[in-house]
């Protein structure tokens, strides 16, 4: 019991803090998302290869790193969580916080959906009704917002594919972030170092204090990677799906509540839709695992 409840609240803690990114984020709000990103790749890098050479994971990650099938999926999985970062912090600081909260709210729906087209796995009919009544919700967004929601879009993409690399590379929290921060590393340094030869970087020009948050970016990216890995080892699958959407109920909540982004009552309804796909979704898979532990139980013997 205390190893679930260890799981459970770092899992918790993982999510809450990734709830939490747009208050930091907007801390930062003087420089342009592009530098903001880039100073978060190398900071992250630095800060997971100290936790390399703490930890002794350096074997591991040779070993990783040495097979092809799981340094190329990891090289995609490092151009996927950048651009799904670079859309993240540009959002929060261009007023699209509630929209971010909805790419992480339809990312489960759309894992789904990945499911069928990419490793031609077959739905059940609570699925397919989760996935249309999404489909719906997010054809009414469009409507509302006068354009494609292209930040939830892109984010749910973008972190939906990541985790199909990841999942494919099957490497651990920290090597999988080692050589994505890694891969990174070197545009995001060249990139630093363009702006500030170009008179354009923000980093020294607003104080120590903004200096010191943008090399915290490194430890704030660690934190909850490191909390979500302790927990995915001591809870179940199920705890773990139920738990993500702490992050974008925070996140919805920060716009509306801190930023005071504008709710009108067309998109009350178009997150409502999708908060039903969501409820479907998951009271079919609690659903699915109750019918497959009774299963288990029925075979096994006596």
């Amino acid at each position: 019991m205390p190893e679930l409840r260890r799981g459970f609240l770092s899992g918790f803690a993982a999510y809450f803090l990734w709830g939490l990114f747009p208050l930091y984020w907007t801390l930062l709000d003087r420089s342009g998302a592009v530098e903001v990103l880039a100073h978060r790749i190398v900071w992250s890098m630095l800060t997971i290869a100290g936790l390399v050479v703490v930890r002794r994971r350096l074997p591991q990650l040779r070993r990783v790193w040495a097979e092809p099938a799981r340094r190329w999926p990891l090289i995609a999985a490092a151009v996927l969580i950048s651009g799904n970062w670079g859309t993240y912090i540009w959002a929060v600081n261009h007023g699209h916080v509630v929209e971010t909260s909805l790419g992480y709210f339809i990312n489960p729906l759309f894992t789904v959906m990945l499911g069928v087209v990419v490793l031609s796995e077959r739905l059940r009919p609570a699925q397919w009704s989760a996935l249309a009544i999404a489909g719906a919700a997010v054809a009414g967004l469009t409507v509302e917002y006068g354009r494609p929601p292209w930040v939830a879009l892109a984010l749910t993409a973008t972190f939906g594919l990541y985790g199909l690399a990841k999942k494919q590379a099957g490497a651990g929290a920290i090597e999988g972030m080692a050589i994505e921060s890694a891969v990174m590393a070197p545009v995001a340094l060249a990139v630093i170092v363009a702006l500030g030869v170009r008179g354009e970087a923000t980093v020294a020009q607003h104080g120590a204090w903004y200096a010191t948050l943008l090399v915290l970016t490194g430890p704030v990216t660690a934190l909850p990677l490191l909390l979500f890995g302790a927990a995915a080892t001591r809870v179940s699958l199920t705890t773990l799906g139920l738990l993500q959407y702490v992050a974008p109920v925070m996140q919805f909540a920060c716009g509306v509540l801190v930023f005071h982004e504008a709710m009108p009552p067309t998109r009350w309804a178009g997150f409502a839709l999708v908060w039903l796909a969501l409820a479907v979704l998951s009271w079919d898979g609690l659903a699915q695992r109750r019918r497959s532990v009774a299963l288990a139980a029925a075979t096994s013997p006596a």
